[in-house]
């Protein structure tokens, strides 16, 4: 329990949330923002949530990557991977990329494809089936690569494939990850990764397509010490954008640079196949982060979970706009596939789940025949739903496959390498808030009470429930378009950095309507009688539908984050609602 009085004195929302406002450390630091820079309170409250002091502001609402790139070479073998590559292409040599089957290989992988091509070079990708080859370098697919190719560049993966690795005989393995590395790494011609044991962690934040651009950074400038002309690289930070809020990375530091950035690229429709995939998601306006990880990312990855694994990276990778189309085309369908098989699956881990009993220190369900392609995102659920460490696992004859997610402050990724150390695991890895594994199906039960017990040392057994963070309170006077967007200059918004969130204390509920299947659309109005829209996603999934839709003329508390609506030309703000708890009378 957060110490302190509850916001609004909402100890238990709709939704069992109890409401917590700023610190009294961060109101004095907001209320000093506001007297030394003059901003909106509303955007004042939200740097200070993030500790943004006031000689910071103007720097942090306006991050630049010429500021906040980092040197390429800081990182251990970066100069020596850059070089092999720009030997590959000085050679003409025959180049393989390894691509891991989600969003940031993907991205990863066009990056390198889109650089190689402004070089007159190509190069043939590999993406391995998720079912059939599982996560990673396999021994049967390096073995091929290596006999026709020279230099294989392993992107998003390979940092524990010691065998693989080994099996390129006679071609050089070039690594650019960002999994957590052992203290023994692969023998490949370089390994890149700043979760290397032997990194000093001022990187670890970065997901594989920083990783990658850092490489073409330092590739460039090698060319230019050579008197070659190098690349403007600006252009490809669209899929470093995608990639890092897709992988959820921490949109802090670099990222916050890189994510800003590549939204204005994205902006300019120039990739064929972003362009055609926000078509078919019926994306009518500029991207923003929510929409990197939203809506464009589930479909990215729809092809590595339940399709064809290189859809994904073919289809950010093509200059081709009717194969751009087409291909768009087939991943809204399977997008479409996938959350019909998500559904089920969720339904049945969340009732084996809570039998377990979700106040565990790890959330876990496993099941028969379930498709690996959605065990992820049905831990990501089961983690919300309990505020706990999850793990989702398929079985199928004697193993099982899974994957996890963490919530802040607890090192899953630590955890499941631990456990693969300890033989209770195939094999697994990942990092602090994601991770996958393999597990005999006789050492099922064992294996997750032991990882129950090394999440409940880092205090996965003493969390809570889930809290709701929010930032200050407004009227629905005070709340304009113009406010709207100095707020978002304080973004964008993401892992790490959630949007912030906004009460409107005492409002009455004027009109509420369901839209689709679980959704509602309200308008409400303050004292002052001020009126305003709002939109609350999956309400009738919680109380929150019922209660609104059923209070006309009711009185509430809301929560939530502010958003411009446009439709028809008209611009207009409108509450996300979040959360909402009666008002007292």
């Amino acid at each position: 329990m957060t110490d302190g009085p509850a916001f609004l004195g909402v100890e238990s929302s709709l939704t069992g949330r109890r409401w917590i406002g700023l610190s009294p450390d961060q109101d004095r630091a907001a209320e000093r923002l506001v007297q030394i820079t003059g901003l909106p309170d509303a955007v004042c409250r939200t740097l200070a949530r993030r500790g943004v002091a006031p000689e910071e502001a103007e720097d942090f609402l306006a991050p630049t990557l010429r500021a906040l790139l980092p040197d390429p070479r800081s990182l251990r073998d970066m100069e020596r991977a850059a070089a092999r590559v720009n030997a590959a292409i000085a050679r003409n040599e025959r180049i393989a990329i390894f691509a891991d089957y989600d969003v940031d290989g993907g991205s990863s992988a066009a990056l390198l494809i889109d650089w190689l091509r402004a070089q007159g070079r190509t190069a043939t990708l590999y993406v391995p089936d998720r079912i059939d080859e599982g996560y990673g370098p396999n021994i049967p697919a390096m073995e091929a690569l290596a006999d026709a190719h020279d230099l294989i560049i392993c992107v998003d993966c390979g940092t524990l494939s010691h065998d693989p690795v080994a099996a390129a005989q006679g071609t050089d393995v070039v690594i650019l990850d960002h999994h957590l590395a052992e203290e023994c790494l692969p023998a490949a011609h370089a390994v890149v990764n700043p979760n290397r044991q032997d990194e000093d962690g001022s990187l670890s934040h970065l997901c594989a397509a920083a990783v990658v651009f850092l490489l073409l950074v330092e590739a460039n400038r090698q060319q230019r010490a050579a008197g070659q002309p190098g690349q403007d690289l600006m252009a490809l930070l669209d899929l470093v954008a995608l990639a890092t809020v897709a992988d959820v990375a921490p949109l802090s530091g670099v990222n916050r640079a890189f994510v800003r950035q590549g939204l204005t690229v994205m902006g300019r429709r120039e990739r064929p196949g972003l362009t055609a995939l926000s078509d078919s998601a019926g994306l009518d306006r500029a991207p923003s982060s929510y929409h990197l990880g939203f809506v464009l990312g589930p479909r990215i990855n729809a092809g590595g979970r339940i399709g064809a694994a290189d859809l994904g990276a073919r289809l950010l990778a093509t200059r081709d706009p009717h194969e751009a189309a087409a291909l768009a085309e087939r991943l809204e369908k399977l997008n479409a596939e996938r959350r019909d098989i998500e559904a089920q699956v969720r339904a049945s881990a969340l009732e084996q789940a809570e039998t377990r009993g979700l106040n565990a220190p790890l959330a876990w369900a496993a099941g028969e025949g379930w498709h690996p392609g959605v065990v992820g995102i049905v831990a990501s659920r089961l983690k919300e739903t309990a505020n706990r460490p999850a793990i989702v696992i398929g079985l199928e004859g004697d193993e099982g496959k899974g994957s996890g997610r963490s919530v802040p402050g607890i090192d899953l990724g630590a955890a499941i390498q631990r456990l693969a150390h300890e033989g209770l695991l195939l094999k697994g890895g990942g990092h602090k808030m994601a991770a996958g594994l393999t597990v005999r199906r006789d050492l099922l039960e064992p294996a997750m009470a032991r990882l129950s017990e090394l999440l409940a040392a880092q205090g996965a057994d003493r969390l809570g429930p889930k809290g709701l963070h929010v930032d200050g309170v407004l009227s629905p006077r005070a709340i304009t378009t113009e406010l709207i967007t100095r707020i978002e200059d304080a973004g964008p918004f993401g892992a790490s950095a959630p949007a912030p969130r906004f009460a409107l204390p005492s409002v009455t509920i004027r009109y509420a309507k369901p839209v689709g299947e679980s959704h509602l659309r309200f308008s409400f109005a303050g004292p002052c009688g001020t009126r305003m829209d709002g939109i609350a996603f999956g309400a009738f999934d919680t109380p929150i539908g019922p209660a609104l839709s059923q209070s006309a003329r009711g009185t509430f508390h809301l929560a939530g984050r502010l958003e411009i609506n446009s439709w028809g030309g008209q611009h207009k703000a409108q509450l996300r609602l979040d959360d909402a708890a009666a008002a007292e009378a």
